[in-house]
């Protein structure tokens, strides 16, 4: 059998050539980086999950090196990449979040520019961009460009973030609030998919809800914490309410509620139904819809106050969640006595 020497383990690619690209970025070597840029990812994907482990937060570090004209979203998507086999999210997010907080702040003052001339917003293409589509946004043509590309890349922004924003609490609580309304403001631009970028940043963490049955006239604090979209409150609400005991009902099926709860990470979609067992309302008595979300629910007196009357018509839905890594939790803090209940109420409409 033929011997090899100096050849380094496959398994040591990734760190071999994440290594290479910090030294070629401190040494400001353009010609070096590009290189071991391409090594950094192509030896990704076939990394052990300890050197993911070890590279998430070193790519992560990268990002404020690379220049806002160069190719951040893919070094990002590399290191939420890592985060997904393992990497810390809390050590990796920083560098992405405030990334992608630059991007939009991009995208908005593009979107700015571009107006002013008069024009429609261009749909996000980087094919696109040529000197005649700079010259609309004015400014030296360094800026123009950076303004072309974070208006162009920014969905390619959404993996990355969702790695550290779905694996960590503490992420959501340091970064969303203020991220929340600029991804926002430009979803509104309405040439942006940023729905997933949006539902993770609007989840609600250790949040106590005061629900309110109205059918059986009872009331309840209910902390809900990782929860997705309204499809999923819907159905642990059931669990908690109904599986509970506490309201009548049919309780939603044991899959559905694993489906909505393990820390498990689904990998697939199943074939589990989920079948509503309320109508969420707002206290004025407007439709709370399960495809929103739970960051929908009104404030009153500092409390999210939410409706439950029974259902308008029968509906059921896929049971899996919409974010598979972020397991969500409801659980119920107490029943209210019936004078809190009642002030609660007070804060209704009759016909909610």
């Amino acid at each position: 059998m033929p011997v090899i020497f100096n050849r380094k383990p496959e398994a040591a690619r990734l760190t071999a050539a994440v290594s290479d690209l910090e030294e070629a970025v401190a040494a400001r070597d353009g010609d070096r980086t590009g290189r071991a840029f391409g090594a950094t990812m192509n030896s990704a994907q076939s990394a052990s999950d300890a050197e993911c482990h070890d590279a998430g937060p070193r790519l992560a570090a990268l990002l404020p090196a690379f220049p806002p004209t160069g190719p951040r979203p893919m070094l990002a998507m590399a290191a939420g990449y890592c985060v997904e086999r393992g990497a810390d999210p809390l050590a990796c997010a920083e560098p992405i979040l405030d990334a992608v907080r630059r991007d939009l702040l991009d995208a908005a003052e593009f979107a700015r520019r571009w107006t002013a001339t008069g024009d429609e917003l261009p749909v996000p293409d980087e094919e696109s961009i040529d000197d005649a589509f700079l010259t609309r946004l004015g400014g030296d043509a360094y800026e123009a460009t950076r303004l072309a590309l974070a208006w162009c890349a920014l969905e390619r922004w959404q993996p990355p973030a969702l790695a550290v924003l779905c694996r960590s609490t503490e992420v959501r609580r340091r970064h969303a609030s203020d991220l929340l309304p600029l991804c926002r403001a430009v979803e509104a631009l309405g040439r942006h998919d940023l729905k997933c970028l949006s539902y993770a940043l609007a989840v609600l963490d250790d949040e106590p809800v005061i629900v309110l049955h109205r059918p059986t006239g009872t009331g309840f604090e209910i902390r809900i914490a990782g929860i997705g979209d309204n499809f999923q409150l819907h159905t642990l609400l059931a669990h908690v309410l109904v599986g509970g005991g506490h309201v009548p009902g049919t309780a939603p099926s044991p899959e559905s509620v694993r489906l909505a709860t393990s820390p498990e990470p689904a990998r697939s979609e199943s074939d589990a139904v989920a079948t509503g067992s309320f109508e969420l309302l707002a206290p004025d008595g407007t439709r709370i819809w399960n495809e929103g979300l739970p960051d929908d629910i009104p404030v009153v007196n500092g409390r999210r106050l939410l409706v439950l009357d029974d259902p308008s018509y029968g509906r059921t839905w896929n049971a899996d969640r919409f974010f598979p890594d972020l397991p969500g939790r409801a659980e119920l803090v107490r029943v209210l006595p019936p004078d809190e209940t009642e002030t609660w109420y007070a804060h209704t409409s009759p016909a909610a």
